[in-house]
């Protein structure tokens, strides 16, 4: 007979339950986390889906591009999986980063590009016309060299970043080889106490050099921050450059959305002497004349530009008139003569038509400037369609930089970083990953230099020959 249980006694959990139970608990914070997650994936990849279809004015919703927004968000949730599963996941993400920098490099190298050139011809000194006694007055023709001057400095920055690749490949090997940083990934003390080297701990090797990669391109960020805000910025820069060069610029990287530079300027004229120049500066220093920006008693001069589909099939049927033209045309076949007239026409109607509508000329396909709304800005994403009139977003943050690598440092930070612990994961050598590291980040450099130079020269028209 069993001894009545007295409520005074305890008696001590069972050990398998208990283990039980927290197994339990831990699979539902897991699945409740995958879920949360996996939702917000969804939500993120209908968002993305719907701007990109506003953006590049199309008709119906692609279910392949659905798809491939959900696993460009989804690749971000192997960022916590890589702690669990250091080799699936690390590849899993590497492979993912590099859709995302090839998908973005293919952008780049295929933008809508065009130069507006404000500059007007002046009137020269007046002469009296054959044969009569009525006076005529020349036009003297407007230089191409401020559109060149400006090209060439867009060329050159099409490949600037905010770090130095090679410092930071000389960094991370500096600590990890010179300082012997290498040898806290081993699973046991140095020297070893018995014959041969220790095995190395693949994720405290992962860790080590991923975190030594990051940290050393975020310092590198921060400086090129200060940097720029005291010494020298390349992107603010090159504004100033189209405002004193009386040129404005137009980017397109998708069908129906990109950006603007409003580079007219406020003297009238550019092509001046040396003496109106720095007049022309003083006076704005001074306050003097008005301000740059493209609304009167405004200084925003870049823009986040939303195109009307009417504004854009124009723009595409004055660019279908341009031909591929890389080089010099006495150097092609025959007949480039004509082609190279055709050119030149087609840059006339292009530049014509672009300031007419930044003037408003034509009220069919008119604008109108505003704001971003806080949640526009932090979505990176347009809630009004510009149905009837295209939409001018004013952009402080100078986002054209998004068609350039500067724009996107995040995304190729995070690749040479996966790269470079690729490499190793693969070889357990760190000097092998640093070169093969330097050697690719070389070669999309040289790929995008020179193709992102094609895309320049043909949506431009400026000659090849005067681009470095």
């Amino acid at each position: 007979m069993d001894a009545p249980s007295s409520p005074n006694v305890s008696v001590p959990p069972d050990l398998k339950t208990t283990v039980k139970d927290e197994q339990m608990y831990e699979a539902h914070v897991i699945d409740t986390a995958a879920g949360v997650l996996a939702g917000v994936v969804a939500l993120l990849s209908v968002l993305k889906t719907a701007s990109w279809q506003r953006r590049m004015a199309s008709a119906a919703i692609d279910l392949r591009i659905v798809w491939t927004f959900v696993l460009f968000y989804a690749g971000d949730v192997a960022n916590v999986l890589v702690l669990v599963t250091v080799a699936t996941g690390l590849y899993w993400l590497t492979i993912h980063k590099a859709v995302q920098f090839l998908h973005k490099l293919t952008v780049q190298l295929s933008v809508d590009v065009f130069f507006i050139d404000w500059e007007r011809p002046r009137t020269t000194a007046s002469r009296t016309a054959a044969g009569t006694t009525q006076q005529k007055r020349d036009l003297s023709p407007v230089s191409i060299w401020r559109t060149y001057f400006v090209a060439n400095e867009w060329n050159e920055i099409q490949t600037v970043r905010k770090i130095r690749p090679t410092f930071q490949i000389m960094a991370v090997l500096f600590f990890l080889e010179a300082l012997d940083f290498w040898k806290l990934t081993l699973r046991a003390p140095w020297p070893p106490s018995k014959v041969g080297t220790p095995s190395y701990s693949p994720i405290v090797r992962y860790g080590l050099a991923s975190t030594l990669w990051l940290c050393i391109g975020l310092l590198q960020v921060i400086f090129t921050v200060f940097y720029e805000i005291c010494v020298d910025d390349k992107i603010r820069q090159f504004v100033d450059l189209c405002s004193i060069s009386n040129i404005s610029v137009l980017l397109l990287p998708q069908r129906c959305f990109g950006y603007y530079i409003h580079g007219r300027s406020v003297h009238g004229h550019a092509d001046t002497n040396m003496e109106e120049m720095n007049n022309n500066l003083r006076r704005e220093a001074e306050s003097l004349c008005a301000q740059r920006g493209l609304l009167p008693g405004t200084d925003t001069q870049t823009f986040q530009v939303a195109l009307s589909t009417r504004l854009r099939s124009q723009y595409d049927r004055i660019r279908e008139s341009f031909t591929a033209r890389y080089g010099p045309a006495r150097l092609t076949v025959p007949g480039s003569a004509g082609r190279w007239e055709q050119n030149i026409r087609a840059y006339h109607a292009m530049n014509h038509f672009l300031a007419s509508v930044v003037d408003h000329v034509h009220p069919d396909m008119d604008y109108y400037v505003r704001d971003k709304l806080a949640l526009e800005r932090v979505m990176g994403v347009e809630f009004l369609e510009p149905i009837d009139r295209s939409i001018f977003y004013n952009d402080g943050a100078h986002s054209f930089s998004d068609v350039l690598f500067y724009g996107h440092e995040s995304t190729l930070l995070s690749f040479d970083t996966l790269f470079f612990c690729v490499v190793d994961f693969a070889c357990q050598n760190f000097v092998l990953a640093g070169l093969l590291t330097y050697i690719q980040q070389t070669m999309f450099q040289k790929i995008r230099a020179f193709f992102g130079r094609k895309n320049l020269v043909y949506k431009t028209q400026v000659d090849a020959r005067f681009l470095k």
